[in-house]
């Protein structure tokens, strides 16, 4: 028997490509889509009843009992505010309607629908989120690769933690961010939560929390392949069976791309060429799943990549891998346990040079060769008590080893050898209770005590040739942190949420910060291994407000937050040849401002969103150097504003349109090297050929205007336009 039936929205209108999840009392059946009527079937083989679940992008899920034999006319409201969900907010699933925090949610839709190349790209449409430098992942160095939101970001190291299903992605070591990791093809949806997050993710959740979550439905082929000028040619795979209670998942991604020119034409010298990258990667994923609430997960993951920095001389590579596992166990006792466990490795090589004044010549200062391993575990516990408390409790360690090893070169000759490195290792506990006061109100408060020490620093200086080896043992040093946080929640009307939050978070300096040094054009950037640990303290007040049948939505939050002893590159000593500076502990800076976004449906075919950010962050005190205070930190702008356009025809084709714009910044602690503000404008348009296929094509910075994304002193460009065309296959679009 054939269980069948029609999806349509409250006017009438089918819902094409809605996903279909049936369930039986012994667990799930595949899951379809509905056809362009609206229409779908399956078959449920013995079972004559059972459940099942509509989702698609806009509407607000629904639930159905079904029976054999007798069709379903299901109807789709659309979705509002309160309807999506988020899993990072709370370390748990939690409808965004209950959530005081901060979230946007990217879903498999809104992914596809962007012109962008890669994640971090994407990502530019938050208001509010930045990179170090402006220039993204397709060419930039990784050490570059940091992202920040809301302004707390004065330097490389990432303010923001990034995770994949729950398992870090910043790099241990460094605490950039590979963005290449993780194939488009294989995600489900990407999550962003803002405000200091230590009290559930504990150090490097200083200004937020970054999760992209994967796909999960099996049987299922996913791929995207595109290719464009500058040499750019980029593929990425999902593929995923099931049988019986065990899925296996593949996921990997490769691009390569000549890259461009990073210097103004005008002062472009013989030396000079393009930055361009290579990377792959790929995961293999096994679950085992014994109920609906029983599941456990293992993954292998490697990734590898190497690039041009625009100099012969100039050139890193990565090799990394992984293995991770874990899984969830909801029981109606006990409550719910999510476990995670990590374990990789890294090598990571780069070279330095420094290049003449008329750039027709450059000589070899450093090869660094950074070899690191990391660890960790976390496990998290939920419970229901009673009608008004939700409790959870969890317990999170890590653990990384690294160092850096450098060949110092002078004259083109090596002359001695550098290794400076340690360990790293932290413990923490956290708590939190959400607890309904009435129907309308929801307060949580919650706690994270954590302890993270460094230890078994070192530097050992060899000299190649005369001269004995000379050693500095650097003293243990750690520190225990509280990160409270209470936030509330109140639902003032039917559409209308208002929300307030306080909270304190921290930040350990990553290993990179206290032992490497590195140079990026005539800019030396030392390590300090005196670093200490980062702490914000910030409140928020925001209010969320969506229309009837969720046709528009509305958000404004308003914060203020100040971090002690931020960590900063400072600028020591300027000359002709070099500029050479250190990082330090600021002091105090303090970052404010105000983030809108809003989204609207105009009928069933257009969508627009729009969204700002202000960010006033600046530096309030530092004795050391009192000449700062007052400066702006470095990489902030301002103003950030985006927007996007989207038109469907799901029978004929599909437009989007985005854009953002930034005003100026600055790359130094001084400011007195600025970056003009900039605007950049991408598109993309899709044609269906078939239920399974489009046909696409991008581009990227289509005004074609180039800008600064850095000054080191000489002025390095971002990105030129870039056209892409491609095909996309999704064998769940039936």
């Amino acid at each position: 028997m054939i269980v069948s039936g029609v999806v349509r929205d409250t006017a009438g209108a089918p819902v094409a490509s809605a996903g279909v999840l049936p369930r039986t009392a012994s667990g799930p059946l595949p899951a379809t889509l509905t056809a362009a009527d609206g229409s779908f079937s399956f078959d449920p083989g013995p079972t004559a009843t059972g459940r099942l679940r509509i989702r698609v992008p806009g509407f607000a899920d629904a639930e159905y009992h079904w029976s054999v034999g007798e069709p379903l006319i299901i109807v789709l409201s659309l979705a509002r505010l309160a309807d999506d969900v988020t899993v990072t907010a709370s370390r748990e699933e939690a409808r965004l309607g209950d959530t005081a925090a901060r979230v946007v949610v990217l879903d498999r839709g809104a992914l596809q629908a962007t012109p962008a190349l890669t994640v971090d790209d994407v990502l530019r449409q938050v208001p509010g989120f930045s990179l170090f430098r402006r220039s993204g992942s397709r060419v930039a160095n990784p050490t570059a690769q940091g992202a920040s939101l809301r302004g707390v970001g004065p330097s490389g190291a990432s303010r923001t933690l990034a995770l994949l299903d729950g398992v870090p992605l910043n790099d241990a070591f460094g605490g950039w961010i590979y963005w290449s990791r993780l194939p488009r093809a294989a995600l489900e949806r990407i999550e962003v939560v803002e405000g200091g997050l230590s009290d559930l993710y504990g150090s490097a959740a200083l200004g937020g929390v970054i999760q992209a979550l994967s796909r999960t439905d099996a049987p299922a082929l996913a791929l995207e392949a595109s290719g464009g000028n500058e040499g750019t040619a980029a593929a990425s795979i999902y593929a995923a069976g099931r049988r019986g209670d065990w899925a296996a998942r593949v996921a990997g991604e490769a691009l390569a791309t000549d890259g461009y020119g990073l210097v103004p034409s005008g002062r472009r010298g013989i030396v000079d060429a393009a930055a361009g990258a290579r990377h792959w990667s790929g995961s293999l994923t096994l679950e085992r799943e014994w109920s609906p609430d029983a599941r456990a997960f293992l993954r292998g993951s490697l990734f590898g990549e190497s690039r041009t920095n625009g100099t012969p001389l100039q050139v890193n590579d990565t090799a990394w891998r992984e293995l991770s596992g874990g899984g969830e166990w909801r029981t109606r006792g006990a409550g719910a346990f999510t476990f995670r466990a990590r374990h990789g490795g890294e090598t990571y090589h780069q070279t330095f040079s420094a290049v003449s004044a008329d750039r027709a010549s450059e000589s070899l200062t450093r090869r660094q060769r950074v070899p690191s391993t990391a660890g960790g575990f976390s496990l998290h516990w939920s419970r229901q008590a009673g009608a008004r408390h939700t409790l959870a409790l969890g317990i999170d360690g890590s653990q990384v080893r690294g160092r850096s090893d450098e060949t110092v070169v002078t004259g083109g000759q090596a002359t001695s050898l550098v290794s400076a490195g340690g360990r790293e290792w932290g413990l923490a506990v956290f708590g939190s209770d959400r607890i309904a006061l009435g129907s309308r109100a929801l307060l949580t408060l919650g706690a994270r005590l954590d302890h993270w020490s460094e230890r078994a620093g070192a530097l050992v200086t060899t000299p190649l040739g005369s001269g004995a080896a000379s050693s500095t043992v650097y003293p243990d040093h750690g520190s225990t942190i509280v990160s409270p946080r209470a936030s509330l929640l109140w639902h003032a009307t039917v559409r209308l949420r208002l929300t307030a939050a306080a909270y304190a978070a921290f930040r350990a300096p990553t290993l990179n910060e206290l032992y490497r040094s590195f140079r990026v054009g005539d800019v030396l950037t030392l390590a300090n291994p005196a670093l200490t640990a980062e702490r914000l303290r910030g409140g928020e007040a925001g209010a969320a407000w969506s229309a009837r049948e969720g046709g528009l939505r509305a958000r404004a939050v308003a914060y203020v937050a100040e971090i002690e002893d931020p960590v900063a590159n400072v600028t020591l000593r300027t000359t002709a040849q070099l500029v050479t500076r250190e990082r330090r502990n600021l002091g105090r800076a303090r970052t404010r401002g105000v983030e809108l976004d809003a989204e609207a449906r105009l009928g069933r075919r257009w969508r627009g969103t729009l969204g700002y950010a202000l960010v006033d962050a600046a530096v309030a005190r530092f004795p050391a150097s009192p000449e700062i205070e007052g400066k702006r930190l470095p990489q902030t702008p301002r103003h950030q504003l985006t927007f996007g356009i989207g038109y469907r025809q799901p029978r004929l084709c599909a437009l989007d349109v985005q854009g953002r714009a930034s005003s100026r910044q600055f790359e130094d602690d001084q400011n007195r090297l600025p970056l003009d503000g900039y605007f950049a404008l991408d598109a993309q348009a899709s044609r269906p050929l078939g239920r399974r296929f489009d046909v696409f094509a991008a581009v990227e910075n289509a005004t074609g205007r180039r800008y600064a994304v850095g000054l080191t002193p000489i002025p390095t460009l971002g990105p030129p336009r870039l056209f892409r065309i491609g095909i996309r296959l999704d064998s769940s679009r039936r």
